[in-house]
């Protein structure tokens, strides 16, 4: 049996200002395409700044979107392949 090791690599950029923090995700796949994703996080006006926290949050958001097109993307693909509709895929 043959094994093939394949590896992925999530790009992740930000953009901060004093209360805004916004996240691109971007994964590049075997088949040559990619998806991207992001997220945001906005700062309460009570909060300290905090500009990791910010990353964490949009990063996150982006990250949680970015799997929810990749697990679309895969069910698209069944339903292709298959000439059916499949269940939906969960996280």
């Amino acid at each position: 049996m043959t094994h093939t090791a394949v590896g992925w690599h999530v790009e992740l950029e930000f953009e901060e200002d004093e209360q805004r923090t916004r996240a691109a995700a971007l994964v590049r796949l075997r088949d040559g395409s990619e998806v991207r994703a992001h997220g945001y996080a906005k700062r309460h006006p009570s909060d300290s700044n905090q500009p990791r926290v910010g990353e964490e949050v949009a990063g996150a958001r982006a990250l949680n979107e970015l799997a929810m097109k990749l697990l679309t993307k895969a069910h698209d693909e069944i339903d292709e392949v298959s000439g059916r509709t499949s269940h939906p895929l969960t996280p």
